[in-house]
């Protein structure tokens, strides 16, 4: 299983395109990969004959680990000689996971196979991952493995005077609500995303400001942009694309909501990297306009349109997911008036929009009818402080108000 992304740490296996005993070229896509960001192509990195599929479709598989065995149609696939794998050439071949408690009172010496995951939660959770007894393919521990062992040590004084083999079954069977349910399996970006979400929460201390900003002008100048574009015969473009151009300015004007926290210090983005969110039958997805400051709206409403098309058709590349600096989240096309979002570490905010709403309002002495839009700032407190926040949605409020500005 190759790496096909800088976060993936396994991935599944969601087709093989090739059948045992077919002839394969190098180049040539043999299988599709889900990664943690998309569905990828997956191509032989040798010529020969593909002898043996290891990893069956739907199957969960770290990285380094064989998925397929790769030979010159001579050998019996029960006993390859000489396999390539199609992915990587493991160094060494997988051995048996020890059996829970074998060795628990021994320590590990060496290299120890562990997931960053794992490594990251046995930190959280001050447990001495050298001590831990790995149960994933080779003996590598698993973000499992950490919470058991955790579970075990802060359980054990309880076990030890009640052992009672109902309460343990008890504690790891879920409990289901009333009536009949059916189990839904989640896909890889599905799964990746629970977990990243949960930690964003946890980890980064949240906080919310709303902008109602009147858009009147916005849309009047929009239609105006359209009209231009039909009779040149080239694509319109949305509010949106409107939106993520005057985020791209705000954020080129006022820097400090452009950053990401890493400890005992801040990282200020030199570029202006947006993540649009599309939702996917896969699960949310957040490909990246890059450099979208110096891109024009045509430009941006050409490749959002794009990005979200094959995003959908799970044919975006993982580095078209990559590096971004600023989230923008939009279900005003659901006609949700107003929502917060989680931001999307390592960025430190993330930019709800919701949709616009007819509302009356005092121009003077007369009442009028306006378009208001309201949008949500989610910050990270530990990298954003509230004035700075409140000045971007200030600058923001002023670009949308007075469109001129998001083109000048």
């Amino acid at each position: 299983m190759p790496r096909l992304s800088d976060t993936m740490e396994d991935g599944v296996v969601s087709a093989w395109l090739k059948q045992v005993g077919d002839q394969i070229t190098r180049g040539e896509i043999v299988a599709e990969i889900e990664t943690d960001k998309a569905l990828m192509e997956l191509e032989a990195y040798d010529d020969g004959v593909l002898e043996k599929i290891l990893a069956e479709p739907g199957v969960r598989v770290p990285i380094g680990e064989p998925i397929a065995i790769v030979g010159d149609g001579t050998t019996s696939t029960a006993a390859p000689a000489d396999p390539k794998s199609v992915a990587v050439t493991p160094s060494t071949a997988p051995t048996a996971a020890p059996q829970p408690g074998a060795h628990a009172g021994l320590r590990r010496t060496g290299v120890v196979k562990s997931s960053p995951l794992a490594r990251k939660i046995a930190r959280e959770m001050r447990v001495d991952i050298d001590a831990v007894v790995g149960t994933g393919p080779g003996g590598r521990i698993t973000k499992r493995d950490v919470e058991a062992a955790h579970s075990a040590v802060t359980a054990a004084p309880a076990e030890i005077a009640t052992p009672s083999r109902d309460a343990s079954v008890a504690a790891v069977q879920p409990v289901p609500a009333s009536g009949e349910f059916e189990e839904v399996a989640l896909t890889n970006i599905q799964r990746v995303s629970a977990v990243r979400l949960t930690e964003s929460k946890q980890q980064a201390p949240h906080f919310y400001l709303t902008s109602a900003i009147d858009v009147t002008e916005l849309f009047a100048f929009r239609a105006q942009i359209n009209a231009t574009l039909d009779v040149a015969g080239e694509s319109k473009v949305s509010v949106n694309d409107l939106l993520v151009k005057a985020v791209a300015v705000a954020l080129r004007k006022d820097g400090s909501v452009n950053v990401s926290f890493a400890g005992d210090k801040l990282l200020r983005h030199k570029g202006i990297h947006l993540g649009v969110a599309v939702a996917t039958p896969a699960g949310l997805l957040v490909p990246v306009i890059r450099d979208a400051d110096r891109k024009s709206v045509s430009e941006i409403a050409t490749e959002s349109r794009d990005k979200a098309i094959r995003a959908r058709d799970r044919k975006l590349r993982a580095e078209e997911m990559s590096g971004g600096t600023f989230t923008i989240s939009n279900l005003g096309m659901f006609g949700i008036e107003q929502f917060t979002a989680v931001i999307n570490s390592p960025e430190s905010a993330i930019l709800a929009v919701g949709a616009a709403a007819d509302e009356l309002r005092l121009d003077g002495e007369k009442v009028v009818a306006r378009k208001i839009l309201r949008v949500t700032l989610s910050a990270d407190h530990r990298a954003i402080d509230g004035a700075v926040a409140a000045q971007f949605l200030a600058n923001l409020k002023i670009l949308l108000e007075s469109p001129l500005r998001i083109v000048a």
